[in-house]
């Protein structure tokens, strides 16, 4: 209802509640659809999952950053929207940054965080083996120590008939002409009226003799070293060969003895089967023949060397020794090297009394040869021990069986090696 009045022709309406009310909830409407208008310009905007809460700066002051954020004017629509959803402001460069990729955890925030407020589980560390303390423990324990080279000469440093200043290139020089006391192996074949059985029983009854006239060792080996080379070289009958075995003793004693046996005694020895005239003819045959060279290296130096490399008390040197006239006597063992048969009898001779392998840096370093490379004759000298007592080529055995040798030729036999 209008009240209206009449004033100097002019007529004034007053407004009445009802039409009041209208007016208000038409206004209301048209800010309704405004905001409305502007939440879904804005969500349009929006890209991306909300952000982590941004770490508290307990320094008490800003990074650069944040100071250029402060600076620049903040949009109001978009700071009280941000309010309502309980996130602090981003400046526009944070804003544009975000669009384009997703919020990545920085090392400075990691560090920056403290115990009061925990961190994000996609801002921790992952685990790794590496930051385990007890995994480095153990793979230091893994690490073992190689074991170092005695100086097996410091002993006899004082002692001028050592040689100890020229004892390593004594030995270089010994390893180098060693392929000139080498014969070929099959050099039997050229021998007409010779075979391997007829060797080995020359070398055989030779041992027992060296023994009866209580020789010296390096005497033993030269003579069948002189022996070897003499018949890779020159045809001999059978009835001669056991003479050429005395003439090859009489020239080794007149290289290594100091006291020399007689002719005679030789002659006598050999049932007299042969004259003085047989005996001194034989030996400028044999001396021309392989041009008056004697001083070769047998398997004794190199066996003193290696003894004392590996430290070996005196029961080792005896068993090293006998199982290296073992090897003398079969023809077989020609073709091994007189060094490797040398490292080989200590090496078999250790294992024979310990139980067990052993070859230490040391003896590998000093003799050259690695265990592996030793294993093909150990077996062999191994084979050899165990048949020592039969058969009949026992000479090596009863001159090793006695007292005056400690009854080492009794000893049991390493058969784990050939196992």
């Amino acid at each position: 209802m209008v009240n209206s009045c009449e004033n100097n022709n002019n007529i004034v309406v007053e407004p009445t509640k009802t039409m009041i009310l209208q007016d208000e909830t038409r206004s209301r409407k048209v800010g309704q659809e405004m905001k409305r208008r502007v939440l879904g310009e804005i969500n349009q905007n929006l890209v991306g999952a909300r952000g982590y809460p941004c770490v508290v700066n307990k320094r008490g002051y800003l990074s650069k950053q944040e100071e250029g954020c402060q600076k620049k004017k903040p949009d109001p629509l978009r700071s009280s929207i941000t309010r309502s959803r309980g996130e602090e402001p981003l400046c526009q460069d944070e804003e544009e940054k975000k669009k384009l990729k997703p919020t990545v955890p920085s090392v400075a925030n990691e560090e920056e965080a403290t115990l009061d407020q925990p961190v994000p589980m996609s801002l921790e560390k992952p685990y790794t083996e590496a930051d385990d303390p007890m995994e480095e423990v153990e793979m230091e324990d893994v690490i073992v120590e190689e074991e170092p080279i005695l100086d097996i000469d410091v002993s006899d440093a004082k002692n001028s008939l050592a040689a100890v200043e020229y004892v390593q290139d004594l030995y270089a020089f010994h390893r180098e002409m060693e392929r000139f006391s080498c014969v070929p192996v099959d050099y039997m074949m050229q021998q007409i009226d010779l075979n391997e059985r007829m060797r080995a029983i020359l070398i055989d009854w030779l041992i027992e003799v060296h023994d009866k006239f209580d020789l010296m060792s390096e005497t033993l080996f030269l003579t069948v070293n002189l022996i070897d080379r003499f018949l890779s070289k020159k045809a001999v009958l059978r009835k001669k060969l056991q003479l050429v075995g005395l003439v090859a003793l009489l020239l080794a004693c007149k290289y290594e003895e100091v006291s020399v046996p007689l002719v005679e005694d030789l002659v006598l020895i050999s049932d007299r089967a042969y004259t003085r005239t047989d005996v001194l003819h034989m030996e400028k045959t044999m001396l021309s023949t392989l041009q008056f060279n004697v001083s070769l290296p047998t398997q004794y130096p190199f066996l003193t060397r290696f003894l004392k490399a590996a430290q070996a008390d005196k029961k080792c040197e005896v068993l090293a020794s006998f199982l290296m006239e073992l090897a003398l006597v079969e023809y077989e063992m020609l073709r091994f090297p007189p060094s490797l048969l040398a490292a080989t009898a200590v090496y078999t001779a250790q294992c024979t009394l310990d139980g067990f392998r052993k070859w230490n840096t040391t003896c590998e370093f000093h003799s050259h040869y690695s265990e592996d490379q030793l294993m093909e004759c150990c077996r062999k000298m191994v084979s050899f021990h165990q048949r020592a007592a039969t058969g009949k080529l026992t000479g090596v055995y009863r001159k090793y069986s006695t007292f005056k040798f400690g009854y080492i030729a009794k000893s049991e036999a390493a058969h784990f090696l050939v196992s």
